[in-house]
């Protein structure tokens, strides 16, 4: 059955190929200055910096600069980006690049007036943002977070070691986003790999919860298989544009709330990831990746009637002559060789962590989970499972 709940999301997207031609349209709804917000030099390597600064200086805008945000956003990067919102007035933040960078202007959105600590109110505390919150648009060069279509902000706090994320209310939402799919060609492989697994992440995490037999499960089922699909011929064609466009809005899917409603969801992997990247700063996806398989071994008997659904709707399973815990078994083994077939690294040690960082990482992680509530003892054996 389908719990009740309540469904808002007020995010405009532009997909395709000319979608850019909407930005001067976008840009007509707000004042004069704008905070153009974006990672290191990859927007300018493919011209996309030169096409926003020459449309920003068309529509008559004063454009103030962000630029160098992290991976993992930091902090001191929201910090000082609310600290240019105020100076200079800001009317609209425009993020331009993938999730970390539009997490980043949401999280400045919401700080740049706020009153006290913004990080201790609403990253720790998670109180409702009482303040003036600053637009936010984005055009999207990654996909993977879905950060596009949604009001989640993730943020590392370097001075205590703590990554976590926030999801506010819809107003945090972009107010409209820019997905061309030809802009993603050019992300390294490592990164659209990061991206793929944070996508499948995500379902899972919505996936692996309630007994229900509900419309969100064969959604979330459906995106899997499409995401699956077109990673594999992307892998092998980077610029297959059917490709790369099923899989930017499969992301977009993943957590703009559609496949979460009437669930009671999960999110403990990404619990512990967010830890690992503030240990180790990691790839978030490829963080994801290593923790899943362990993971879901661990606690997969507490949900066995999901993890078989998984393994015959998803992997196409044969369950002739085995036991639920064979099949569901195998569907995780699936999970495993498709990630090992798009090159993800599949152990911490690979990923920069060392033994000694195992318990802290446990242990500054929160307790929780699903269909099992994961103690810091739990954690830190599945961690072990991943080292």
């Amino acid at each position: 059955m389908l719990y009740d709940f309540n469904y808002y999301n007020p995010t405009k997207i532009y997909f395709g190929k000319d979608s850019m031609k909407n930005l001067s349209k976008e840009l007509a709804c707000y004042g004069k200055n704008i905070l153009l917000l974006y990672g290191k030099n990859s927007i300018k390597k493919i011209g996309l910096y030169d096409e926003v600064l020459k449309i920003l200086n068309e529509c008559g805008k004063n454009v103030t600069e962000l630029s160098g945000i992290k991976p993992n956003p930091s902090y001191s990067q929201v910090l000082e980006g609310a600290r240019l919102v105020r100076e200079n007035n800001i009317d609209l933040i425009l993020a331009v690049g993938g999730g970390s960078v539009i997490d980043c202007a949401k999280a400045i959105s919401v700080s740049s007036y706020a009153k006290g600590n913004p990080w201790q109110r609403y990253w720790i505390d998670f109180e409702e943002v009482d303040n003036e919150i600053v637009p936010v648009g984005s055009i999207l060069t990654m996909t993977g977070t879905a950060s596009e279509m949604n009001a989640g902000s993730v943020i590392t706090n370097e001075e205590v070691t703590v990554k976590t994320g926030r999801v506010f209310n819809p107003d945090v939402n972009p107010k409209f986003s820019i997905l061309n799919p030809e802009l993603t060609y050019s992300v390294p492989q490592k990164q659209m790999v990061s991206g793929i697994f944070d996508v499948m992440s995500h379902l899972m995490e919505q996936y692996f919860s309630g007994e229900d037999d509900n419309t969100t499960d064969y959604v979330i089922e459906a995106v899997m298989k499409s995401l699956i699909n077109s990673s594999k011929t992307a892998i092998n064609n980077p610029k297959d544009y059917e490709a790369r466009s099923n899989i930017m809005w499969c992301a977009t899917l993943g957590l703009n709330s559609v496949t979460g409603l009437s669930k009671t969801q999960d999110w403990q992997v990404h619990n512990i990831e967010h830890q690992l990247g503030a240990y180790t700063d990691c790839p978030h996806g490829l963080g994801l990746a290593v923790i899943s398989m362990p993971y879901y071994r661990y606690i997969f008997k507490n949900g066995i009637d999901k993890f078989v659904r998984f393994a015959k709707n998803v992997w196409n399973v044969n369950p002739d002559g085995k036991t639920k815990e064979e099949i569901a078994r195998e569907g995780i083994s699936c999970l495993e060789s498709f990630a090992k077939e798009l090159g993800i690294p599949l152990t911490l040690r690979e990923l920069g962590a060392t033994e000694d960082m195992l318990e802290k990482i446990a242990f500054s992680t929160y307790e929780g989970g699903g269909y099992k509530y994961m103690t810091h003892k739990d954690i830190l054996n599945v961690l072990k499972e991943c080292y």
